[in-house]
């Protein structure tokens, strides 16, 4: 190659650009590559034109809205999904969707029950364990479980209402605390005499 260095250099240049172009490999003069991205965002001056998505940091706040327009639109109504199901959705990392999670809680969106899961704040009355609680106390004040009445076993309860074990055991639990239900050890649980 001959001339003077300043016309060898863009000549080089210019094969170079020509061997990325066949080869698929992004030109380090294209402002939208990753390396000028990464650049930009180093000098603390990002161009929106330049960086289409949000920074990673903000990941979390962008799931968090998210999930708190679809709690607004009523989506949510049984209970938000695993942590595992949001993190493929959004095709993020577990942590993230916690943080996210976790930022819905404090600002009160939702609350975390244990047996349940994450609910959505104002629906306490939707939780399973809830409304177990609610028909076992129905029956207890109607008198079709008299007191001294032996409470069925977590597996019936558990077919009948179509839950985890450890939703009808926090039902059950929740009755026991409020006074409805005692519990004898070794025997089971048994509607309490009213006091």
């Amino acid at each position: 190659m001959t001339g003077q260095p300043g016309q060898q250099y863009s000549e080089l240049s210019g094969a170079l650009v020509q061997v990325r172009a066949i080869t698929g490999q992004p030109d380090s003069r294209d402002t939208t590559s990753q390396g000028a991205r990464g650049k930009l965002e180093r000098d603390g001056r990002p161009k929106e034109e330049c960086v289409p998505s949000p920074s990673p940091r903000g990941t979390y706040q962008v799931i968090s809205q998210a999930l708190r327009e679809r709690i607004a639109a009523g989506a949510y109504v049984d209970g938000l999904p695993s942590e595992a199901e949001i993190g493929r959705e959004f095709e993020v990392a577990r942590t993230t969707v916690r943080r996210a999670l976790r930022a819905l809680e404090e600002s009160g969106d939702i609350k975390t029950v244990a047996g349940v899961g994450r609910i959505v704040a104002g629906a306490a009355g939707n939780a399973p364990y809830e409304r177990i609680m609610a028909d076992l106390l129905e029956q207890i004040r109607s008198g079709d479980l008299p007191a001294g009445t032996r409470l069925p076993s977590e597996a019936s309860l558990v077919e009948r209402y179509g839950v985890s074990r450890g939703t009808v055991r926090r039902a059950v639990r929740e009755l026991e605390t409020a006074g409805h239900v005692e519990a004898r050890h070794g025997v089971g649980r048994f509607v309490s005499s009213p006091s």
